[in-house]
């Protein structure tokens, strides 16, 4: 009998995150390496009967044209932190797979990403965009004979996107795109709108604020779609949901809570641009109040180094006050690889998806707030009530299999 295939299709597939993705996939299927990092890999999701590493297979798109095994071999070259072994025996996977990543669209991205791929003046209608989209997914799906596809954002950060009226509402929105519209919508918004249309649930693991609009939620929702986002939770924040509980827990009071951030790849250097570092900073700086329940002065600094590659450091600063209005401080330090961070979370938020839309779920998927920084559709922020909601999610469905 043969096995469901489920396809991946990554948006930025030429992107480091993206390698990374695929070649630990592929390293995982070939038993080269452990899913440390992956939540289903334990307990209770590990036994849900979600889609299986051996049963995903790969495509996408980018605005840059390249190799994908060059990719991947410069970033294991550059981090040295992968056993070249590993790429040795997957490199023909790779190849393979590489040939099924296509261009995208930079379409209002700003011109820090526009310029990576010179495809900004797209001259087609919005519909004929979401169309072309739509197509790429419906051949990716032929070609490579899957059931199923599920649509992750792994692009750049595009500059956010003023949500007025016309995003709130489909059908107003609907009229913008046949008035073709162009500036109430960016890339991350054709892609999520395409995605849709074509019934494939859609990850936005950007900060970019033209995805997931309001809108497009209706839609989801419409189409029996499962959608989630925003913006991966991997570092600094991730760090941050997890402490800022304990200051409440206590009843200390932060008086200011002040993150360094720099970083190289890509994505630092797309963020150097203050259009684009305006998105991330959005996503990153509203963590605090909405955990502590009042807003102590608190600043995210951004800053691109070219020399840390992939790796990517956050220093932060937290004064705070106790007892007799004495005022302490705690500082700490977060280095990591940026894409072996993210990485993990990304097969585990394909195949969470997958899962739900194999279940009828609709709309957003909110158990999967730990994986954001800013979950759409929930309120809490505090990192362990996320993963609770999450483990709950994963008792009850093995309640409902059995």
């Amino acid at each position: 009998m043969d096995r469901r295939r489920l396809g991946v299709w990554l948006i930025g597939a030429l992107g480091s995150i993206s390698a990374v993705v695929i070649l630990g996939a592929l390293a995982l299927r070939k038993r080269l390496t452990h899913p440390t990092g992956m939540i289903t890999a334990i307990e209770p999701f590990s036994n849900l009967g979600l889609a299986p590493l051996e049963t995903l297979e790969f495509g996408g798109c980018d605005i840059r044209t390249g190799s994908l095994g060059q990719v991947v071999q410069m970033f294991t070259r550059e981090t040295g932190c992968i056993d070249p072994a590993i790429l040795n025996k997957v490199e023909p996977d790779l190849n393979m797979i590489g040939q099924d990543i296509t261009l995208g669209t930079s379409r209002n991205c700003g011109e820090a990403v526009e310029l990576l791929g010179n495809l900004g003046n797209c001259k087609l209608t919005l519909r004929e965009d979401i169309q072309r989209v739509i197509n790429l997914l419906h051949k990716f799906k032929s070609s490579r004979r899957v059931d199923e596809i599920v649509v992750v954002n792994l692009a750049s950060t595009e500059p956010p996107l003023e949500v007025g009226k016309q995003h709130k509402d489909l059908s107003i929105f609907e009229k913008c795109l046949d008035r073709n519209e162009a500036n109430t919508v960016r890339a991350s918004t054709i892609y999520a709108y395409a995605a849709v249309d074509a019934g494939c649930p859609y990850i936005n693991f950007t900060p970019s604020t033209g995805a997931l609009l309001p809108a497009i939620v209706q839609f989801a929702e419409q189409k029996n779609v499962p959608v989630m986002g925003n913006d991966g939770k991997t570092g600094e924040t991730l760090v941050k949901s997890a402490l800022a509980p304990m200051f409440a827990c206590r009843n200390l009071e932060v008086l200011s809570w002040e993150g360094f951030n720099i970083l190289g790849n890509m994505d630092g250097r797309v963020l150097a641009h203050p259009e684009n570092k305006e998105s991330k900073i959005l996503t990153k700086d509203g963590v605090l109040s909405k955990i502590l329940g009042y807003s102590p002065h608190s600043k995210v600094h951004i800053d691109y180094v070219p020399s840390l590659s992939d790796q990517k450091t956050a220093w932060d600063f937290i004064h705070f006050k106790g007892f007799l209005d004495a005022k302490m401080s705690l500082q700490f330090v977060w280095q990591g690889y940026d894409s072996l961070l993210a990485a993990p979370l990304i097969l585990d938020l394909v195949r969470f998806a997958d899962f739900a839309k194999m279940r009828g779920e609709t709309g957003i998927m909110p158990h999967l707030a730990c994986y954001f920084k800013d979950p759409l559709g929930v309120h809490e922020h505090r990192l362990y009530e996320q993963f609770r909601m999450l483990v709950d999610y994963g008792v009850q469905a093995q309640r409902t299999a059995v």
